[in-house]
């Protein structure tokens, strides 16, 4: 398999898993998401394990061709333990890899590096870094690198969580936290996540449009300015085009969001939002004005750089209600636009 140059956050929602399937061949092979599956509260057992299964196996039947990782971060030891069944059970069809991290259950860690030892597929140590390097997650990340069979492969998933403003030394504390766990064994990848894109809320939103500069971006650039020999080993990962804090929302509940929602559009140094409505007579008409905006920045594309810009470009120009969308599929074109931007930005 050849080296996965991009790996994105996302969470294991239908938009996502569509937005996946529409890239381009090309492009789909140098992506290996990290899916995260949403926290399930207040269930009881079968419901909860019903909806753990039937997250993997959406998940797993957008993974034919190529290999993913598939994670909960955010849930208890019930859906943990839940996630480590669903994925023995589809172990031999699946080319899903399990997750653990030095901050989770001892029985969840040791039912993920079982079931790597049995698939042969590998498995990932996802470590957080939401701020200053912590020697103590260090020696947590030893131990469980010591419980790791020797014939399986690893994979280091250093997430930094949200990087924002008020973060300017999240390379710098990277380069720390890299120099304690690259060494600690051969890792197959050595991937270095960041969340860039913003909380998106009315406020942020109240002149209709916004231009948010890509952190994660910055904090990659800088990276890759260091002299250490492990940096051109590395893979690039974001969060794609929703904050941290929105990846891990859980289902929907049905009741119905805010009146508005969001155009979104990756370029070299922004993310762009435009505020539109979800309903009311001018829905159609503001809707299709705001994907003429994208349109004419100067950083658009053109609408065959891929389906996301095809879509923009489609809606632009259409005319009545139909083609403007929805929330689902505004997320889908931005999360397929962004992921072939990306892609096409890591290739030589």
């Amino acid at each position: 398999m050849s080296r996965s140059l991009y790996v994105p956050v996302l969470p294991a929602k239908r938009y996502a898993r569509q937005a996946y399937l529409q890239l381009m061949p090309s492009v789909q092979a140098a992506v290996m998401p990290l899916w995260n599956l949403p926290p399930r509260t207040g269930l009881g057992p079968d419901v909860l394990a019903m909806g753990v299964r039937r997250d993997i196996r959406a998940v797993s039947k957008a993974h034919r061709h190529h290999p993913a990782w598939v994670d909960a971060p955010c849930a208890d030891e019930t859906q943990l333990s839940l996630l480590a069944d669903a994925l023995s059970t589809d172990a031999e069809a699946s080319l899903l890899r399990p997750v653990t991290g030095p901050d989770r259950p001892e029985a969840h860690q040791n039912a993920m590096l079982q079931h790597a030892r049995f698939t042969g597929h590998g498995l990932a140590i996802r470590v957080m870094l939401p701020g200053e390097w912590d020697d103590a997650v260090g020696q947590g990340v030893r131990d469980l690198v010591a419980r790791v069979d020797p014939a399986v492969e690893a994979d280091l998933l250093l997430d930094l969580g949200a990087v924002r403003a008020d973060r300017p030394d999240a390379a710098k504390e990277s380069l720390r936290a890299l120099d304690t766990l690259v060494p600690l064994m051969p890792w197959r990848t050595t991937v270095v996540l960041a969340g860039g894109f913003p909380d998106v809320t009315a406020r942020l939103l109240e002149h209709g449009t916004a231009v948010e500069p890509r952190w994660d971006w910055r904090v990659w650039q800088e990276l890759n300015g260091s002299t250490r020999d492990y940096v051109r080993r590395l893979v690039y990962g974001d969060y794609g085009i929703d904050s941290t804090r929105g990846i891990t929302r859980g289902p929907s509940s049905g009741n119905g969001g805010p009146p508005w929602g969001v155009l979104r559009y990756t370029t070299c140094t922004s993310f762009v939002l435009v505020k539109v409505p979800t309903g009311g007579p001018d829905r159609a008409p503001t809707i299709r004005a705001a994907a003429r905006e994208i349109l004419g920045l100067a950083d658009f594309r053109g609408a065959t750089a891929g389906a996301g810009e095809t879509w923009l470009r489609d809606c632009a120009r259409g005319l009545g209600p139909a083609g403007t969308g929805n929330a689902a599929v505004w997320l889908q074109a931005g999360t397929v636009q962004h992921m072939t931007y990306v892609v096409r930005s890591l290739r030589p």
